[in-house]
């Protein structure tokens, strides 16, 4: 018999399939908006250019100051961009980065969102806003948040670089990998994390041979929403806290450093979940799901060491202690010496045990 679980529902429309871009104005002004304001990031200033002009007279402009970890003062000046172009909702472009400049703003001014992702990062359909200042990230969550409307263009897709494909699917990966053992996961998030396992290991070989597979990469693109969604419905726990301490303190890069921290969080809380992650050892076999991650990514060409990101080992005792000083509800007691030894582990690069 399944069970007991709550399942919260369903508030983000998704639009998903190939062509959906040209959508974007329909949804604006489903939602009741004349003046979007387009966000993206510096790199992405050309197609957010190019989508205000498809936007029309909907469009209230541009601000591509999208920046990893949202710094809360590129918020403060996304927010008087805001505010100077008359906009009533903002639609994001790109990435976690702008994806979370987005919430931020929407947060602050009560703005609707529509999202349209260009990587498998997977933070568009959560209610979960990472920030950073002073030197830290902190994260809190809040329906507010929540983004109205997430168009997922699997076009936009084709031309994303080989390793941003592979690191953004393993930050997508972890959103699923912790929902199995969330304390709140229900049969619907468990249902599409197993279905996007099996769709990331599948596509993910494809694209790195041949990156615009229209084939794979819708699958990789459905794997994504699959995981964000999960990651939306869910508590999180110790893989997400490393990540964003890592990211927020340090600087390193947020999908790189999911990639390789996910081998190691997933060993680390393994031998307390039970069967719960299975499916993991199922999907990429080697007898754990720790193991079986580590191998996968290290087929795919992912970054293996957080050496290579530009942590130092002089870095690891100051990371061990920030992670433990406000830890995540975890299913494993969080110590010092054992997330030391974790980070450790991901600083080498060598294979969970």
């Amino acid at each position: 018999m399944t069970r007991p679980f709550t399942f919260p529902g369903l508030t983000t429309r998704v639009v998903f399939g190939h062509g959906t871009l040209a959508q974007v104005p329909d949804e604006v002004a489903r939602l009741g908006h004349t003046r979007a304001l387009v966000l993206s990031t510096s790199h992405q200033q050309a197609e957010a250019q190019a989508l205000a002009d498809k936007l029309g007279d909907k469009a209230a402009g541009v601000f591509a100051g999208a920046t990893m970890h949202t710094p809360v003062e590129v918020t403060e000046e996304a927010i008087a961009a805001f505010h100077a172009a008359k906009a009533d909702c903002v639609v994001s472009l790109g990435g976690g980065s702008t994806t979370g400049l987005g919430k931020a703003i929407a947060v602050r001014t009560g703005a609707d969102q529509v999202v349209i992702p260009t990587t498998y990062a997977g933070s568009e359909m959560t209610d979960i806003l990472g920030e950073t200042a002073g030197g830290e990230k902190t994260t809190r969550r809040d329906p507010a948040i929540r983004p109205e409307v997430v168009v997922y263009d699997v076009d936009l897709t084709l031309t994303l670089p080989v390793a941003l494909t592979v690191t953004s699917a393993l930050n997508a990966i972890a959103h699923a990998m912790e929902g199995f053992y969330a304390p709140d996961r229900n049969p619907v998030t468990e249902a599409l994390s197993r279905d996007a396992m099996t769709a990331f290991r599948d596509a993910l070989p494809v694209l790195i041979q041949d990156p615009k597979n229209a084939e794979a990469r819708a699958k990789a693109l459905y794997a994504a929403w699959g995981c964000s969604l999960t990651l939306g419905q869910v508590t999180m726990a110790l893989h997400h806290k490393l990540a964003h301490v890592l990211g927020g303190s340090f600087g390193l890069p947020h999908a790189e450093t999911h990639a390789v921290l996910l081998p190691h969080t997933t060993a680390y809380n393994e031998p307390a979940v039970g069967d719960l992650l299975n499916p993991i050892a199922d999907t990429f076999g080697h007898g754990s799901a720790g193991k079986g991650l580590w191998h996968f990514a290290k087929s795919v060409n992912a970054p293996m060491r957080l050496f290579d990101l530009g942590l130092t080992a002089q870095d690891l005792d100051r990371a061990a202690e920030i992670a433990t000083k406000n830890p995540y509800a975890n299913p494993r007691p969080v110590t010092r010496d054992g997330i030391r030894q974790l980070l450790q582990q991901a600083f080498d690069g060598h294979c969970p045990a």
